[in-house]
């Protein structure tokens, strides 16, 4: 194995949260070393969020693996020549402060670029810089509905939100990408960029099918619970043993597969009203009671047998118990454990493998645990490190 791909990176993240946290332990896992700027008086507020990982916040312990945890009050008069000591190291800059905060702690590109030309800054917000949004507060629920996310989620009767930050991981998933963009084109100039980032834009583009599914003033398409909003039969199915399955189809070959090896009844093949998708569709609650009609009085693993016979994709509903133990997941030994300040945690490999590396997995950090580590490598003696902490500075 090489050296990870962002070995000798320094990556400073003025962050809190999900969407900022997220895209940082990424850089981090590909070899970037992470200093996290944490508050004082009890760090990023997302370490209070629960106590469910051994006392310790599932977000939190989620997004902030292979850290360093500098504690470092931003507003100190004396945090200056700290400042200007790390970002003279630091090859990336990522933010997700308040709106308009990294301006007024003058962390902001047009700031920064003229002392540190190669230094590249990300910035992520809610809604963007400019525009009537851009003080907003952005929280994920509220970035799932402004997005238009929830006008196509959830049932007939009532829309539902994502079980999971999705805004936010949207937002840092497209930042990540961005930044190692940023650095190969560091790579070509010599000199860095400014990056931006919103949830809301970010979201908006993950909602392309529906966008385009109304355009023109198209119908939108329904909510339709755990079934596909347009293609069908495309959801979930109970069997007798009260399992329920995934079914999914994609085209006409596959229905009339599906009709044979599952139902065991290649007329409904031709019947008119499911002789094509469209059709299918528009009859889908005809057609939904013939297949629970029949599945309901088969056990689970039977309706399986039927469905690999017909190569009929298919999955089961897990449950998070589930997919602790999934056997998949088992077999490409994606299961690992890691470090954090209450002790190891069973964890998820990064789901990218490279040939050439392998990811830098590194414990979650405490708040401040590498503040002193940290000081000492930037120059600061132990008098003065003594000082900025009597200070109230770190």
């Amino acid at each position: 194995m090489v050296t990870a791909p962002l070995s000798g990176i320094t990556v400073i993240a003025f962050e809190h949260a999900i969407a900022a946290p997220f895209c940082t332990r990424q850089l981090g896992e590909l070899g970037a070393r992470v200093i996290k700027i944490e508050r004082r008086d009890g760090g990023d507020f997302a370490r209070g969020y629960d106590t469910r990982a051994k006392g310790q916040s599932s977000h939190f312990i989620w997004t902030n693996r292979s850290k360093q945890s500098l504690t470092l009050d931003l507003k100190h008069e004396l945090a200056g020549p700290i400042l200007q000591r790390l970002l003279s190291q630091a090859d990336v800059l990522v933010q997700n402060l308040a709106p308009g905060a990294a301006q007024k702690l003058g962390l902001s590109y047009a700031a920064l670029r003229e002392k540190y030309q190669r230094l590249i800054v990300c910035n992520i917000s809610g809604y963007g810089v400019g525009g009537p949004y851009q003080r907003k507060k952005a929280y994920d629920l509220l970035v799932q509905a402004e997005a238009g996310f929830l006008s196509v989620t959830g049932s007939p009767d009532a829309m539902a939100k994502s079980g999971i930050s999705i805004a936010d991981i949207a937002a840092g998933t497209q930042a990540h990408a961005a930044i190692l963009a940023a650095l190969i084109q560091r790579g070509k100039t010599g000199v860095g960029s400014e990056i931006s980032v919103s949830m809301l834009e970010a979201m908006v583009e993950w909602m392309g099918f529906p966008l385009y599914y109304t355009y023109d003033g198209a119908t939108p398409p329904p909510r339709s619970g755990s079934e596909h909003a347009t293609i069908y039969p495309y959801g979930a199915f109970t069997s007798a043993d009260d399992r329920t399955i995934m079914i999914g189809l994609q085209n006409e070959r596959e229905w009339a597969l599906f009709c044979h090896h599952v139902m065991q009844d290649p007329s409904l093949a031709t019947d008119v009203r499911f002789a094509s998708n469209s059709q299918r569709s528009e009859y889908r609650d005809v057609l939904r009671s013939l297949i629970q009609s029949l599945l309901q009085t088969l056990p689970a693993d039977q309706i399986r047998q039927r469905l690999d016979l017909g190569k009929i994709a298919h999955a089961d509903v897990n449950t998070m118990a589930d997919v602790w133990s999934h056997p998949q997941l088992e077999a490409l030994q994606r299961f690992m454990e890691f470090e954090t300040p209450a002790g190891k945690l069973r964890g998820i490999k990064p789901p990218v493998d490279n040939s050439s590396f392998a990811p830098s997995i590194g414990p979650v950090p405490a708040v401040g645990e590498h503040t002193e580590s940290i000081l000492g490598e930037l120059g600061f003696t132990s008098a003065q490190i003594t000082s900025f902490r009597q200070a109230g500075v770190v």
